[in-house]
């Protein structure tokens, strides 16, 4: 308890404290490790997870994980895919579903696109008892999910393709460089990363953030400190 990140973390469960926000002079592994020792994971999460907010001029995507899960396998994908839908709801953006792959529909074949369709199979059903009207397609390629004009090429009958609002990637790699190349080339803010997956409010800062990174993720947990309250989980 001499360290901060656990006597912070015990705050929260002995509830004194609602979140934390950690990292400035902390590694990923020393913020996240006392958050799943003590908090641990929500009744339907089995991982942690975590959400960028890609600020654009004209709307904010989310893209996940794009921090935590280095290859999330089918069932883990499906629960990424949750958990942002979800996180997007409580940050006020609608949450449509692109499942991202190298090929989109049935066009291609081989054992990571065969991965990201099974985690849309599993999402469709996991999504039925929290999220009854949540749109999921995948696989699907990004320029289908964002691109009116190519979704009518590659996609024409799905919801999704042309109107995603919510980019799950199939692995970290992937996630981590799309969404430094997004921000990089088309000068998005990006905001984050937003933990998810955990019973209570535990943010991530980068050992190089700003005061405004700070700010930002103080808000961000503020936020979902107040979606949760009265919301109690049994031991």
């Amino acid at each position: 308890m001499k360290e901060v990140n656990e006597y912070a973390t015990m705050m929260i469960f002995a509830g004194h404290a609602d979140g934390m926000v950690s990292g400035s002079i902390h590694s990923t592994a020393a913020t996240i490790r006392p958050a799943l020792q003590i908090l641990g994971t929500k009744p339907d999460c089995s991982i942690v997870s975590s959400v960028m907010f890609m600020c654009l001029e004209d709307r904010v995507l989310v893209y996940g994980d794009c921090a935590i899960n280095p290859d999330p396998n089918a069932e883990q994908l499906a629960e990424i895919a949750i958990s942002s839908a979800q996180t997007a709801l409580v940050f006020g953006v609608e949450p449509v579903v692109a499942m991202l792959s190298y090929s989109t529909g049935a066009s291609g074949t081989g054992s990571e696109v065969d991965k990201v369709r099974q985690a849309a199979e599993i999402a469709r059903k996991k999504a039925e008892a929290v999220l009854p009207n949540l749109k999921i397609e995948g696989p699907i390629q990004y320029d289908a999910a964002v691109d009116a004009s190519v979704a009518k090429t590659k996609l024409p009958n799905s919801e999704v393709a042309g109107a995603a609002t919510v980019f799950i990637f199939p692995d970290l790699n992937t996630g981590n460089n799309t969404y430094k190349a997004v921000q990089r080339s088309s000068g998005a803010v990006a905001v984050g990363p937003v933990l998810q997956g955990l019973r209570y409010p535990v943010n991530d800062l980068s050992r190089g953030c700003t005061v405004t990174d700070i700010v930002n993720t103080v808000a961000i947990t503020a936020i979902q400190a107040q979606s949760q309250k009265g919301v109690k989980y049994e031991d």
